[in-house]
């Protein structure tokens, strides 16, 4: 009986890491809030297209309390993800950093994705 319950213990621990972990990982948008606006972009000649990988722009990004250039960048391109660039909204007060990351499902680009767009094929939306 005591040797059941040992078993049963461990189980029932490692069920619930997994199940904590998974949450955890699932999400991987990190925001960044600052109190400065970002300078004006940098001027980036782009480099002629590449075939099988996407421009990823240059941007402000931050490194300890100052913005710090990134400058942009080949990425492999990923089939049926598109890249979303960096980019800076004011919220309030403060400034908030969302960096470039893949979106899966949305042929339009336009930040809706395909189940929730009324137009999903749409080429004039942007």
């Amino acid at each position: 009986m005591m040797k059941f319950r040992k078993t049963m213990l461990a189980a029932i621990c490692v069920g619930l890491l997994v199940g904590i972990g998974a949450p955890l990982t699932a999400t991987a948008q990190v925001r960044v809030y600052f109190n400065n606006a970002p300078p004006e972009p940098r001027y980036e000649v782009v480099p002629a297209p590449r075939r099988g990988y996407v421009w990823s722009a240059g941007y402000w990004d931050l490194r300890g309390h100052r913005h710090v250039w990134r400058a942009g960048h080949w990425e492999r391109a990923r089939r049926g993800y598109y890249m979303n660039q960096p980019t800076w909204t004011q919220n309030g007060d403060r400034w908030e950093l969302r960096r470039g990351h893949w979106n899966r499902g949305d042929n339009d680009h336009d930040g809706v994705r395909n189940g929730k767009d009324r137009a999903p094929n749409n080429p004039y939306v942007q």
